[in-house]
């Protein structure tokens, strides 16, 4: 299976961490772990590499000049590296046709192999959008007047490489993000719900992109459901999405402690 990554030296640990919790939910898999990067030292690729090799998979290093998306904003928390996922399929392997994105600050805690090889003919991408609030009205609004049926996370892209060498153009990226640099609150996130939304094949958010903030509302939402033992059997991929992360001191979250758990197993 291939993985895609793209980060810079900041997200190294939490990276272990979660292709820890990848390999050890999947052992029956071999991986090829391609990570797009600008500015990461050798002396970290090779440590990465070798604890990739560990695992019985494999570290494909794409080495991007660091001009790309130099005037694309970046906000907050969110670095420039979120926009390599955007061009993955004009730097990975031409004969690659199909990757999964995974961001750092998730853990994967069940098999990734019905996700993996899930149909996405047609889309160029299969997401997961979070249904918790209503803010499909405040996106339509915000990233008018391009149209959006539903505001994906980017975090977790199935992607259709094959495709989107044929659909996406890498100059509307470039524009997008410099018409709308002063309304971008997610910026990488933003351009891919504006330009291609309407090609991207909807996944159950908790199953593949769990929000690990809002526990009780999936249970009150589910009539008690989806419970801790309900999202631990069925869950894949766990998402601690927001500025609030779980390798930071002040972290307190439902999901806290299993994380520590992984992140014990990743770095002893």
């Amino acid at each position: 299976m291939n993985i895609l990554v793209t980060l810079n030296s900041n997200y190294i640990k939490p990276l272990k961490i979660m292709l820890k919790s990848l390999f050890i939910n999947n052992q029956e898999e071999s991986f090829s772990i391609y990570l797009i990067h600008s500015s990461i030292k050798d002396e970290e690729l090779d440590d990465l590499n070798s604890y990739i090799r560990l695992h019985g998979s494999q570290l494909i290093v794409i080495t991007i000049d660091d001009s790309y998306f130099e005037n694309a904003p970046v906000v907050l928390h969110y670095t420039k590296e979120m926009y390599y996922r955007l061009l993955a399929f004009k730097f990975l392997p031409q004969n690659l046709d199909k990757i999964l994105y995974l961001d750092p600050d998730i853990l994967v805690i069940n098999p990734i192999r019905d996700l993996y090889y899930m149909d996405i003919k047609g889309f160029l991408y299969a997401a997961a959008y979070h249904d918790v609030i209503s803010i499909k009205e405040i996106n339509r609004l915000r990233l008018n007047p391009y149209e959006i049926d539903a505001y994906y996370n980017s975090g977790v892209l199935l992607m259709n490489l094959e495709l989107q060498r044929q659909l996406v153009d890498e100059q509307s990226i470039y524009k997008f993000a410099e018409k709308n640099k002063s309304k971008l609150i997610m910026p990488d996130q933003d351009i891919l719900n504006a330009l291609y939304s309407k090609k991207i094949k909807s996944l159950d958010e908790k199953l593949y992109n769990y929000d690990a903030r809002y526990y009780t509302y999936y249970k009150i939402r589910s009539n008690r459901v989806w419970d801790m033992d309900h999202v631990i059997r069925n869950t894949v991929i766990l998402h601690f999405c927001g500025k609030k992360k779980p390798w930071k001191r002040n972290y307190s979250g439902k999901f806290h402690s299993l994380y520590k758990h992984y992140e014990k197993l990743a770095l002893s």
